[in-house]
């Protein structure tokens, strides 16, 4: 699956994703990521939507699947559903703080971009972060 995510062939993810589905077969949290990278490259609002829904709530909760989830929420110009994620992050790591500020910045957002930036703790900051709110 990742190796047709990294190819820029998403829509084969889906297709295994279906697979899976009917075989009974349950993604872990590796192949959930996956599959949100794969909703990040198409795009497409509604196939985002459709594998969100379907992903427990054990693995939404984790760092790696809510970073993944700003990242793709920020790409696919929902920036609201990505603030959402945002604020339901518990422990914020440099990723985090980094993928909300490239949402604001992908959809116009600049000023935004800045503030949070601001706000994120100094020893969180990093060359990409920096980058992301110029």
């Amino acid at each position: 699956m990742n190796g047709y995510n990294l190819n820029g062939e998403s829509w084969k993810c889906f297709k295994i994703f279906e697979e899976m589905k009917e075989k009974d077969v349950i993604p872990d949290e590796i192949e959930w990521n996956i599959l949100i990278g794969a909703c990040s490259k198409s795009g497409m609002l509604h196939h985002c939507q459709y594998i969100v829904n379907q992903i427990p709530l054990n693995i939404q909760n984790k760092i790696r699947t809510q970073n993944a989830l700003i990242d793709m929420w920020g790409k696919c110009g929902s920036i609201e559903k990505a603030k959402n994620v945002f604020d339901l992050v518990v422990d914020r790591d440099t990723i985090t703080y980094t993928a909300m500020i490239n949402a604001f910045a992908l959809n116009g957002m600049g000023t935004q971009a800045v503030e949070l930036y601001r706000e994120m703790p100094n020893n969180l900051r990093n060359h990409v972060s920096q980058i992301c709110v110029l």
